[in-house]
């Protein structure tokens, strides 16, 4: 695994310095790495087994999951994509049945359906696997995002399996600075490994 800062090093210095990172990749090295992570995530037994997944659209440089959710819906998957509740400033999950006209909002969030459809419930996460982005996570599975708070929040009663994507190199060797409102994943998939962080 790869070092942090160290553990006295902030969020804020953690995430500007990994997205340095992310971003100084040659891009051509960096697709090579993350469709070798897609390959690794296909073994999942998670994956496998799982019959909704949540997912995000890629931003920073993150993996690209798009093609993982592409190949979810042609195997007969549900999928469904994050949005921020203007009124509630919540995330919630709409199902989505195809992925070519989606739009990305702010945070890499998708906007709304143009539909006139509702949100998912608790109830349908059951069974469902999520992934859950992040710029650097370490061996327990917590992880430094983008800030906002807002996956953690979701996470907190979220009853499925979480799962982070992510280069080896974002992979700190360092225990990463978390609170008591952190979730941390229960997997970490990268290029050459699956790493179960916790009993599941």
């Amino acid at each position: 695994m790869a070092s942090s800062h160290g553990t006295d090093a902030s969020k804020a210095s953690l995430r500007n310095g990994y997205l340095s990172l992310c971003e100084s990749m040659p891009k051509e090295f960096s697709q090579r790495i993350d469709a070798d992570v897609r390959k690794m995530f296909a073994m999942l037994d998670l994956y496998k087994e799982s019959s909704l997944v949540l997912g995000y659209l890629s931003i920073h440089e993150e993996i690209d999951v798009l093609p993982i959710l592409r190949e979810a819906l042609a195997a007969g998957k549900r999928v469904a994509l994050p949005y921020l509740n203007p009124k509630t400033n919540a995330l919630v999950f709409y199902e989505v049945d195809s992925l070519d006209h989606v739009i990305a909002g702010s945070r890499g969030l998708s906007c709304p359906p143009a539909q006139d459809a509702d949100p998912l419930c608790q109830k349908d996460f059951f069974g469902s696997l999520c992934l859950v982005p992040g710029l650097v996570f370490d061996g327990e599975g917590n992880r430094v995002g983008y800030g906002a708070g807002y996956y953690d929040a979701f996470l907190a009663y979220y009853p499925g399996d979480k799962v982070g994507l992510v280069r080896s190199v974002q992979v700190s060797s360092n225990p990463l600075p978390h609170e008591q409102g952190d979730i941390a994943v229960d997997v970490l998939v990268t290029e050459g490994s699956i790493w179960r962080c916790r009993k599941i």
